[in-house]
């Protein structure tokens, strides 16, 4: 026989740990919010970060900075990545230099397809975007997504 209080302390930390488990999840579902910040920036605004395969993905690459932002071309630096930095897909776009100004941004839906036409499988990929402000800095940013069956 189980002593009372063994099963009491067993229920509680069963009960507690379903709560935890519920908050964390939703705290790894959570988006980054867009923040407007002095000097260049650039961010990547996604829906959400768990996808089903076949399901289309809105980006949104934002100048969040307070100068213009220049991009070698017309893709606005977007590319797809896996996690070993492979990229799996890049926009078709014409090599022109592509400029971004404070404020504004630029939106662009992935089907899952790679550039060789094949699907994705599921699995982690990096949503990559950079671009290089008037003073030389180069900006990389990065969101990490998530493909589920």
């Amino acid at each position: 026989m189980i002593p009372k209080g063994a099963a009491i302390f067993f229920i509680v930390g069963l009960i507690a740990a379903g709560m935890l488990g519920v908050y964390l999840s939703q705290v790894a579902n959570q988006i980054p919010a867009l923040v407007y910040t002095n000097g260049p920036s650039l961010t990547i605004i996604l829906e959400k970060i768990n996808y089903h395969l076949g399901e289309q993905i809105h980006i949104r690459i934002i100048n969040s900075g307070t100068v213009p932002l220049t991009f070698a071309d017309t893709s606005y630096g977007l590319k797809i990545a896996q996690l070993d930095g492979t990229i799996i897909y890049s926009p078709i776009s014409a090599q022109v230099v592509s400029k971004l100004d404070p404020k504004e941004e630029k939106n662009f839906v992935w089907d899952q397809t790679k550039t060789d036409g094949s699907k994705t499988y599921q699995g982690r990929y990096k949503i990559i975007s950079s671009a290089s402000s008037d003073s030389g800095d180069v900006l990389t940013k990065s969101v990490t997504i998530n493909i589920f069956k």
